[in-house]
């Protein structure tokens, strides 16, 4: 019989009673997490190179490969976050040099991004902690306060064409070759993200001397960005959903954050595979040292836990018109939805 909480007390002071339960979710396999790391970028790798020959011998149908490879590489990025939590391999400096070397594939500096997103777990839903690690919400008071051309301004950024079109390429392209948000926190964002940079130039001259800069650039580039786009995308949906959590000061209490402000993005089982089971977001939320492959057996275990902020993948597509936190009523609307409020 499981001793958990029930989901009013989950909701509740307590955070130390599902905190007790999750821990023993907390150890990985050894041999588990190699296989899941092998099982990825052995795919990757190949279908890269069948991309390319695809290119080389002018087979453009074949092209279609780099919708999967975007997919592995979207997985890499996925072991690379649990290497920021210390959950795959549960040791730090295997953990940490697994995470920066992927993080040249992911063109995502790992120190760096580790530290923002540390940031992001310790703060998420918090109304008074926004603007780490996160995407930008304001709430409804806001929006109204600021001028035409900040509502612009916001109103450009929460469009879908840019969030999940332009974001994605300059985020990961751009913005990560700079530790835009940490330039004054010391050596390490910058050692990280220099690095990651040098390592970057390093591999892609390589591939260039090797292929070529055309077939290069027509294979590399729609994978990353396509890859960057889901990530965005998932990104957005775990925490940009109608039923989400936010609260401040006194009234923020992790665990209420955690199992409420992130959802669960219930997708089919290849998409749940491909994408680490990120979609069990509330109980990665609630224990990030769960190792993602491990996260099923919690919601097997503990099935209360699968209808708290569940969404499927129609539903989601609602969640884009979600743009503004309305305090009156303690969830996120539309413009549209703001205008009637007002």
């Amino acid at each position: 019989m499981n001793m958990a909480p029930t989901l009013d007390q989950a909701s509740g002071p307590s955070e130390t009673a599902w905190l007790k339960i999750l821990s023993k979710y907390r150890k990985p396999h050894a041999g588990r997490s190699t296989f899941e790391l092998a099982v990825t970028v052995i795919p990757f790798t190949a279908l890269w190179i069948l991309s390319w020959l695809a290119v080389h011998y002018g087979i453009w149908i074949g092209m279609v490969l780099v919708i999967p490879a975007a997919a592995f590489l979207l997985r890499l990025f996925m072991i690379q976050h649990d290497c920021g939590h210390g959950s795959f391999f549960a040791r730090r400096r295997i953990d940490d040099w697994t995470g920066r070397v992927i993080g040249v594939l992911t063109m995502t500096p790992y120190d760096y991004w580790r530290r923002a997103h540390a940031t992001h777990h310790a703060s998420a839903g918090n109304l008074d902690e926004r603007g780490v690690g996160d995407i930008a919400t304001l709430t409804v008071k806001e929006y109204k306060a600021l001028s035409a051309a900040g509502r612009l301004k916001y109103r450009l950024y929460r469009n879908p064409l840019v969030m999940f079109g332009i974001g994605p390429i300059w985020v990961f392209l751009f913005k990560q070759r700079l530790p835009f948000g940490m330039m004054r926190s010391g050596a390490l964002p910058w050692v990280s993200t220099m690095a990651t940079n040098g390592a970057i130039a390093i591999l892609a001259a390589l591939l260039i001397w090797w292929i070529g800069v055309v077939p290069f650039l027509l294979v590399h580039l729609p994978i990353v960005v396509l890859a960057a786009a889901a990530g965005v995308w998932l990104f957005y949906v775990q925490h940009q959903f109608e039923d989400t959590h936010w609260s401040e000061g006194n009234e923020w209490q992790f665990q209420q954050a955690a199992l409420h402000g992130s959802s669960h993005y219930d997708l089919p089982l290849v998409l749940r595979w491909i994408t680490g089971n990120i979609g069990i977001h509330h109980v990665h939320h609630l224990s990030s040292k769960v190792p993602y492959y491990r996260l099923p057996e919690v919601l097997r275990d503990y099935p209360e836990l699968g209808d708290i902020g569940r969404i499927t993948i129609m539903q989601s597509l609602r969640c884009v018109n979600l743009v503004l936190w309305d305090e009156g009523s303690k969830r996120l609307v539309s413009f549209r939805e703001a205008r009637r409020i007002a």
